[in-house]
């Protein structure tokens, strides 16, 4: 992940020298290693010192593994504190909510909850683009439609209300 921003940045403005040196001492080690993870959070340090605004997004943080979200919430902590013209803004799950909130200090949550009637669009979406609709009843659609929102609806306030619960313990 941090090897594709700072691909991104690179792109934008050449490859820094300091970049460059880095992924040739790499390679010249036995096997042509891949930078670690610590070459590669210095590296982003250095590019991003130099930008006036910077704003690293990452979407579906949730799907990382936990070690891996770990090692990017702490990296992405020890850039934005060295730099900070950085601003990191992170989408997942609620349930990684307190991960994040204990790397950084200065957190903002938004929670964004669908509707029922957002959900029903999207079945409507994905039951409309069936590539097979004989395979599917009217009857069926019609739970379908009724049943999956309402009960994405209860498990949805049961999830807030005990992540709200966990936040005030």
């Amino acid at each position: 992940m941090l090897g594709a921003i700072l691909k991104q940045l690179a792109s934008r403005g050449g490859i820094p020298e300091h970049t460059r040196e880095a992924f040739r001492k790499a390679k010249k080690e036995f096997g042509g290693r891949s930078l670690r993870l610590q070459d590669m959070v210095n590296m982003l340090k250095k590019t991003i010192a130099s930008q006036s605004r910077l704003f690293i997004c990452i979407d579906a943080l949730d799907e990382c593994t936990p070690k891996h979200r770990r090692e990017l919430i702490e990296s992405l902590r020890e850039i934005v504190r060295v730099s900070p013209s950085a601003r990191v803004f992170l989408t997942g799950r609620p349930h990684i909510g307190d991960e994040i909130v204990r790397c950084f200090s200065k957190t903002l949550r938004i929670l964004l909850c669908p509707t029922q009637g957002d959900i029903k669009s999207y079945l409507k979406v994905r039951l409309d683009g069936d590539t097979d609709p004989h395979a599917m009843s009217r009857e069926l659609r019609a739970d379908i439609m009724r049943i999956i929102p309402e009960k994405f609806s209860e498990m949805y306030e049961r999830m807030l209300i005990h992540s709200y619960y966990k936040s005030r313990v």
